[in-house]
């Protein structure tokens, strides 16, 4: 959510910037400063009259003790008639605030410098590809034809017990997944993230701080018997580790991973690029994320892509760097780089990672902040990727490694799965 005090200070900027993402910035902003201005006065006219009440009731217990009641009979009618303009002004600073924090909620963060202008996906810009993409037979068998040949991932059958979107991983398919969870596990590990496992359903208040809701409660799974809702992304519960935590300067940055299963309701899409592995309702995923200096983020930033290309890199498979467009960015993002893997046999990118600087969009939510040089509190930077999301890892792995004997294993997954061939 955007400081209100750094709109009233940098309006032109914020417009500027924020009409990357949104047609009506200039009216949004001149909203919400039009409502703000209105609530420090109203703040302002509160402090008065409740400055006034105080004075004046020092001075009728003077009166009465003095004998003069016919003076304390005047100032108390006088007190009255404040009582009721507090009255009325409280109830429109209640007004007031809940209609400019609602306006903020809606409002988007701000795109960084970098951040192309542009509609859609077709508008992200290429900023790096690696690997060679393998020149597969004619014959080549897409991942969820290979699934069912090799009988390791069970899509009818998912939708026999749950329903399209939640597939049964089986034999060698199963240990595959749970060989590439403790390999990305391990990677961020090395790295310095320290693992946590956090609950797979989380409150309004961790789902509204890290910016799912308002904007994305249509794609969470609800359940209304305990106001709760299961996570999206382990992003929501691992960075409400720290909502409300305020940290010494020297204490950052933290860096945490965990491994969650993630579930999207994924409404409304269908067709032949969302089928098998391209598009699910549950899967699994291993999260990185950093809390950050603001002085350092972009610096942590670069950091994690580099991690990610990595991991990349060790699996062998063709991948390439987007920045995303104004028009592709998420909500909460001020800038984000995804990750895509090739998937040979069904010739299209599959995006396998996002990479987000939030800078203080999530922070302000959680308040979550730090005790800066001077002392005095100040918002964090938060930041999170995927390392990886394992789906489309998985199906890049059986399309790009297949052979005529089967579908050999990247060799840096061989220790974990203890085979190095699916057939």
């Amino acid at each position: 959510m955007l400081q209100v005090g750094f709109i009233r200070d940098h309006k032109e900027e914020v417009i500027s910037r924020l009409s990357k993402r949104i047609e009506d910035a200039e009216k949004i902003v001149n909203d919400i400063l039009t409502l703000d201005i209105s609530r420090r006065d109203t703040q302002t006219q509160l402090d008065s009259i409740s400055s006034e009440l105080n004075t004046i009731s020092k001075e009728i217990g003077m009166f009465f003790k003095s004998g003069q009641s016919n003076k304390a009979s005047v100032l108390k009618q006088k007190t009255q008639n404040l009582k009721e303009q507090k009255s009325v002004l409280t109830e429109l600073l209640s007004y007031t605030t809940k209609k400019l924090n609602n306006l903020l909620c809606q409002t988007p963060n701000l795109p960084h410098s970098l951040v192309p202008e542009g509609n859609s996906d077709k508008d992200n810009e290429e900023v790096f590809c690696c690997g060679k993409i393998p020149d597969l037979s004619d014959n080549a068998l897409t991942h969820w034809e290979l699934a069912k040949k090799f009988d390791i991932i069970d899509f009818e059958l998912g939708n026999k017990i749950t329903g399209a979107g939640f597939p049964v991983y089986k034999g060698k398919g199963a240990k595959l997944q749970r060989a590439l969870i403790n390999y990305f596990l391990d990677k961020n590990t090395n790295a310095g993230y320290n693992e946590v496992q956090v609950p797979h359903l989380v409150n309004e208040a961790s789902g509204f701080g890290t910016g799912q809701l308002p904007d994305k409660e249509g794609q969470m799974y609800y359940i209304g018997a305990d106001n709760l809702y299961l996570i999206p992304t382990g992003e929501v519960p691992a960075t409400n580790i720290f909502r409300d935590v305020i940290f010494r300067s020297n204490d950052l940055p933290k860096k945490i991973t965990t491994y969650t299963p993630c579930f999207r309701r994924e409404a409304g899409s269908y067709g032949a690029h969302v089928r098998g592995l391209n598009r699910l309702h549950q899967f699994d995923k291993v999260e990185i994320l950093r809390v950050e200096h603001p002085s350092e983020s972009y610096t942590a930033l670069e950091s994690m892509v580099s991690h990610v290309k990595e991991i990349l890199n060790e699996l062998k498979l063709p991948y390439r760097i987007l920045r995303l467009c104004s028009g592709d960015l998420g909500f909460t993002s001020a800038l984000t780089y995804d990750f895509e893997i090739f998937s040979a046999a069904q010739k299209r990118w599959l995006e396998v990672s996002s990479v987000s600087n939030f800078e203080t969009f999530q922070s302000n939510r959680l308040k979550l902040r730090f005790k800066n040089s001077e002392g005095k509190s100040q918002l964090a930077h938060t930041l999170n990727g995927s390392a990886l999301a394992l789906p489309r890892v998985l199906a890049g792995i059986l399309e790009n490694f297949q052979t005529n004997s089967g579908v050999e294993i990247p060799k840096v997954l061989i220790p974990y799965t203890g085979f190095d061939t699916l057939n």
